[in-house]
């Protein structure tokens, strides 16, 4: 398949399975953006006033010190499920509330038995169906994998069960998690809150609408070519993909075309860091996994940032950048002259980017595919034939060159970083789309080569490795959310998480709430 055949924006027939199911909803609440108002930061201290919409910390916390019981967690989060979820459907394969219940009560007898208990204890979790957990399906947003109902839970899902973490659903994907718009033929599409008519982004989108409404405390993501990044800019909530490595990984190609890292998502960047110090940690399936002790992200994220070198550009010098994207980006410039960081415009030389990032990417879904007949590929939307097919052309001379070209941009940019701390710019180029538009086939007037390019602001970074954060930072003047994308230093997560906290603290964009519906 060519490129002329990747370059369908609208969605099939096929595709638009569940957007019937949704379109009364839609059409209740109205599909021009919604009112948003801004919910007050809770603390241990303060009254249990709104579960929903605590501090992913605080509440964690306030479980643990039993002035707030699970069950009564679990109970206010189905109600907010039930309330919101028909409009935007955002969790998938939901566990009935009874069984739910069930889990809850489980852990309140536990913490009042004296058990040990983890940082996650009695926190309702929907992970993202990419991953596997036993007792849920893996459909990955496909119709090749709806009945995958895995026997045993994945190397993140232990994780996050052994921390307490309650699973009650999955959260929902683009097919095969490509492309950052959640819709599939499984489950249909998530709709932004923000507007009903627009897409929220992906492959986390499911995750993203699911924390900025209150139907989730907080929730992991994984992130290949943005997927943490763009729906955590475009739901004003924190998508952080860390270094390769930081969180263990046990998927085939987890040396070979280490592009992909699963990540934190949260409404604040405390609550991102807490869950990195769970994600976090060495595993002996991961041959490059980090030995570093995760609890340091469980840490206060307080630092002094005064004389601090930040580089800032809206466009790395070459790409097209929607103008609405780079005004409200630019926005953050004085917030971090504020906070004591020495700005200056200047941007790495990143050679080659999309074409080294397409003959890499292609590899992997050659690769997720070839286990499947040809008659079988032909149910997968035609975007990831598409990737799969430009793979198998593919011989050895062009992977070669294509890490060739990986390391130049590694090497260039890390010099970089030598003399500038962090790299600030936009996360994503364009505002987000209506949601039965795959993808965007031009931006400024420019047409893009293929559904990949218009995401080269964030995946030039995954080529890289390097710590990647999406902070909320402005709203466009239609009122859609425009995330800040913080770059660190090689294995500085650590770094990138306190700019973006002092970012947070000093810019103070409002954390929305969907309101009652």
């Amino acid at each position: 398949m060519d490129d002329s055949n990747s370059n369908k924006p609208l969605l099939g027939r096929r595709d638009f399975v569940k957007l019937t199911s949704l379109a009364s909803a839609v059409l209740a609440v109205g599909a021009s953006a919604m009112h948003v108002t801004s919910c007050a930061e809770s603390t241990p201290e303060t009254p249990l006033t709104d579960i929903c919409f605590m501090n992913a910390t605080d509440l964690a916390a306030a479980i643990r010190n039993k002035r707030v019981s699970a069950v009564d967690v679990m109970n206010a989060f189905y109600d907010r499920i039930e309330l919101v979820n028909p409009k935007v459907n955002a969790i998938v394969a939901l566990l009935p509330r009874n069984e739910a219940l069930a889990l809850a009560q489980q852990a309140d007898e536990d913490l009042a038995a004296g058990k040990p208990v983890g940082k996650l204890h009695g926190m309702p979790w929907a992970l993202k169906d990419m991953e596997d957990v036993k007792g849920f399906p893996t459909t990955k947003g496909s119709l090749l994998y709806k009945d995958n109902y895995p026997q045993e839970d994945g190397l993140l899902a232990a994780r996050l069960r052994a921390a307490g973490a309650l699973f009650i659903g999955k959260t929902n994907v683009p097919e095969f998690g490509a492309g950052s718009n959640t819709f599939n033929p499984v489950y249909g599409p998530t709709l932004n809150p923000f507007n009903l008519a627009l897409t929220c982004g992906g492959s986390t989108g499911g995750g993203a609408v699911a924390i900025v409404t209150g139907m989730l405390p907080i929730c992991d993501g994984s992130d290949t070519g943005g997927s943490l990044r763009n729906p955590g800019s475009w739901n004003n909530v924190v998508g952080f993909r860390p270094s390769v490595g930081r969180v263990p990984a046990d998927f085939p190609t987890g040396f070979f075309l280490r592009l992909p890292t699963e990540g934190p998502m949260g409404r604040n960047v405390k609550d991102t860091a807490y869950l990195l110090s769970v994600m976090a940690g060495p595993d002996y399936r991961d041959p490059v996994s980090n030995l570093e002790d995760p609890n340091i992200f469980a840490q206060p994220l307080d630092r002094s940032f005064k004389g601090t070198t930040v580089a800032w550009t809206p466009n790395l010098g070459y790409l097209e950048v929607a103008q609405e994207i780079q005004d409200a980006t630019a926005k953050a410039l004085p917030v971090l002259r504020s906070i004591g960081c020495q700005v200056e415009n200047a941007h790495p030389d990143l050679p080659e980017v999309f074409a080294t990032n397409k003959a890499l990417r292609s590899l992997i879904f050659t690769y997720q595919l070839s286990q499947f007949t040809p008659e079988q590929r032909k149910m997968v939307k035609e975007s990831v034939q598409w990737e799969a097919a430009e793979g198998e052309k593919l011989n050895a001379m062009d992977v070669a060159i294509a890490e060739t070209r990986r390391a130049r941009i590694c090497a260039n940019i890390n010099k970089f970083l030598e003399k500038y701390e962090f790299l600030v710019l936009p996360v994503t180029q364009v505002a987000p789309f209506p949601v039965e538009q795959q993808y965007p086939t031009e931006i400024n007037g420019k047409k893009m080569q293929s559904y990949l390019e218009w995401m080269e602001i964030v995946y030039a970074f995954t080529l890289t490795g390097l710590p990647a954060i999406s902070v909320p930072c402005a709203f466009t003047p239609d009122g859609m959310p425009v995330g800040l994308q913080i770059i660190g230093r090689r294995n500085n997560d650590l770094g990138v998480l306190q700019l973006a906290y002092a970012f947070e603290q000093a810019a103070n964009v409002p954390r929305p709430m969907v309101p009652k519906l």
